[in-house]
């Protein structure tokens, strides 16, 4: 019972890691009691359950806001789980092998496991990664900007995987120098991060967070007028001079009778308020393109009151915005508000604004580190994340994703300014910090200034941390034998 008992605790204590709970730390004795449940398993049946108790566990503690959609959205929960309990399955049957070896093991096997959930089934999924949860660790921001969230959760297994082997009596004091010495070196090397910055001046910026006629709720078919119109209308109460920049999140236009592209008279009205202010503006919108697909794009007017290009998702939401394998899924009832795939955009888009190069993602890919990776990549000092959020309701969704956009900040040394037509919108700083934030459902004009950022390790090494310790992993696995000496069993220890 012990091994299963702490399968369900350590689940409960990472679920606790992440907003709206923390601290964030949290997750390295979540994960190590995980960790020692497998260590503890006496066979791989065994391990395979205790997967399955932590994999549910978790995902189903920290996803439970699925349910606002629609409670066939929770079919994400298992499919999460999955990965865990192959995983737990996997390295059960590695028990037999010494501290070191299985510690390499545990580490390599979990970065193996991530690497493939951030890419499948349907471009994957990020959110629960360890990393994330050290969103609120002041410590661990340096150290992301040298080896990125990959990087935290790749550490974090890396101290549970030692701790596991400690509780089930199965420790080498060996590993404790490895442990000092990774540390040393991210230490080290975060040292200057946040040292330095380029030069240039202050962005002002303002969020237009004009809510929706009905948050949080479904609307009469005007609903997508009558939310541009309250942007439009929180927007005008801007002093002319106080900003550079305006953005409108997500869906605050949009469909034929909203939409800047296709509506002469939203066009006009979005051009004379940037005439107004002086200030160039991000436009978060959508537009039906055919009876069959439509395109989720953020439309960039210049200070000229012109539409100077847009940049257009490239991630869609798999059945929110997309239904993979239409012909097998579309005669589904629940998923009949998705009559339309989204185009997909084709790579990242910058916009000149003054002294700084423009960057944006949309909502989803604003959780996955290599969308915001690319716009770095391509010359973006400051980023935009512009979200919709409005499915999820009050419950900690809204939390969770800031959490995961701040690590974006971080990780790439910018700026970043998250915007959500619903809530909770806010501003990041390069090193983390969020400043004024506004609540779930209100109207509310938040205003900041964004500093330079400065350039990061991350930025232009990704995921390497990762890649190298899942190949690691591999190496260890393939050679069959222990890197220490043999194992002791428990039975042999008494």
């Amino acid at each position: 019972m012990i091994p299963w008992f702490l399968a369900l605790l350590g689940a409960l204590v990472s679920v606790l890691a992440f907003p709206p709970f923390g601290p964030g730390w949290l997750i390295v004795i979540g994960t190590s009691l995980f960790l020692a449940a497998i260590r503890l398993s006496a066979t791989p049946r065994q391990g395979l359950l205790i997967g399955v108790l932590y994999g549910l566990g978790f995902f189903g503690g920290l996803l439970w806001w699925l349910s606002e959609l629609e409670l066939l959205a929770l079919i994400l929960v298992p499919v999460q789980a999955l990965y865990i309990v192959v995983f737990a399955w996997w390295l059960s049957r590695q028990n037999h092998r010494d501290p070191g070896s299985w510690s390499a093991l545990a580490v390599g096997g979990w970065a193996l496991m991530e690497l493939v959930r951030y890419h499948f089934p349907v471009g994957g999924f990020e959110w629960g990664a360890a990393g994330y949860a050290l969103s609120d660790a002041l410590f661990t921001r340096r150290p992301a900007a040298v080896v990125g969230t990959s990087g935290l959760t790749i550490l974090v297994v890396l101290i549970a995987a030692v701790t596991a082997s400690a509780i089930a009596r199965r420790f080498e004091y060996r590993l404790l120098w490895s442990i000092a010495l990774i540390l040393a070196v991210a230490l080290v090397s975060s040292a200057g991060v946040g040292e330095g910055g380029v030069d240039g001046g202050s962005l002002r910026t303002a969020i237009v967070q004009g809510s929706t006629p009905c948050p949080f709720e479904r609307c009469p078919p005007d609903e997508r007028r009558r939310t541009y119109q309250q942007h439009l209308e929180l927007t005008r109460t801007i002093e002319p001079g106080d900003v550079d920049l305006v953005v409108w999140p997500e869906g605050s236009t949009g469909a034929t009778n909203a939409d800047p592209v296709l509506n002469e008279d939203v066009r006009e009205a979005i051009a004379a308020e940037v005439i107004r202010l002086g200030a160039a503006f991000l436009v978060g919108g959508d537009r039906t393109v055919s009876d069959t697909h439509w395109i989720n794009a953020n439309v960039y007017f210049d200070d000229t009151g012109l539409i100077a290009g847009e940049y257009r998702k490239q991630h869609p939401v798999p059945f929110g915005e997309y239904i993979p394998w239409r012909p097998v899924f579309g005669s589904i009832p629940a998923l009949d508000r998705v009559p339309r795939d989204m185009i997909r955009g084709d790579g990242p888009v910058i916009f000149d604004l003054g002294g700084y190069r423009l960057g944006s993602v949309i909502s989803f890919e604003g959780g996955f580190s290599r969308y915001a990776l690319q716009h770095r990549r391509a010359g973006a000092e400051v980023l935009v994340v512009a979200t919709n959020e409005a499915s999820y309701g009050l419950t900690p969704a809204s939390d969770q994703f800031i959490g995961m956009t701040r690590m974006r900040a971080v990780e790439l040394g910018v700026p970043l300014i998250h915007a959500a037509v619903t809530g909770k919108s806010t501003f990041v700083d390069p090193l983390g910090s969020v400043g004024v934030t506004t609540g779930l459902g209100n109207v509310e004009l938040i205003t900041g200034s964004q500093e330079p950022g400065y350039a990061t390790i991350y930025s232009s090494t990704g995921d390497l941390l990762m890649y190298l310790a899942a190949l690691a992993g591999i190496v260890v696995w393939s050679m069959g034998r222990d890197l220490v000496g043999s194992a002791t069993s428990i039975t042999e220890e008494e």
